[in-house]
């Protein structure tokens, strides 16, 4: 359901201009509830604006290059398998907000910017086998519409971090936010395993 793709949408990414595929890359990024919860699991402990940007960067900075080198080559993959690696990333950030690596494998956890960035590449594969379903690969057009669509992406984007920024800081200035933090977590493990299932399932039976 996040990631489908209406007949009207292909035929807008086929016949429209630069900001009728703008707006369907913003559709898209506000749609991908994949992406939106690993996004909510990397905005719960950063508390400077400073952070968010280097974070986000990182992210947008990976999805990028996957989304337009994936799509100009044209390599694809399984669209079920990508999203099942992307619903296991959702579930690696909750992990590691709960400090699970040092708490269940004795370790610390490996450099979160490097895995932000890492995870912004899986991402951006995921957008990339989307759009090329959405348009012809030999269309014409197909850089700048890559482009229009990558636009509308970060649009989707900013305004999900505006709306999460302001979400978790008025979480912040609650007593219980520990436990706001704990639970979202775990909601955000327990949501990740019914995306995984979903996209398991589809992968078989699609």
């Amino acid at each position: 359901m996040a990631h489908s793709v209406s007949e009207q949408a292909q035929q807008r990414m086929l016949i429209g201009g630069f900001f009728d595929v703008a707006w369907i890359g913003a559709e898209h990024m506000l749609t991908g509830y994949d992406h939106l919860l690993f996004l909510l699991g990397v905005m719960l402990f950063l508390t400077r604006f400073s952070q968010i940007v280097v974070f986000i960067t990182a992210f947008t900075a990976g999805h990028t290059i996957t989304l337009l080198f994936a799509t100009l080559a044209g390599i694809t993959a399984n669209p079920y398998l990508v999203d099942a690696v992307i619903a296991l990333t959702v579930t690696y950030k909750a992990i590691e907000n709960l400090d699970g690596f040092r708490r269940w494998f004795g370790r610390p956890a490996p450099n979160l910017l490097f895995m932000v960035f890492i995870f912004g590449l899986i991402h951006g594969f995921g957008l990339s086998t989307r759009l090329q379903q959405m348009t012809l690969a030999k269309d014409p057009e197909l850089v700048t519409k890559i482009i229009a669509f990558n636009v509308g992406v970060e649009f989707g984007q900013i305004a999900a971090l505006t709306a999460m920024t302001a979400v978790v800081q008025v979480w912040r200035t609650s007593a219980s936010f520990p436990s706001i933090t704990r639970v979202t977590n775990g909601a955000l493990i327990a949501a990740s395993a019914v995306l995984l299932g979903l996209q398991v399932h589809g992968y078989y039976v699609g």
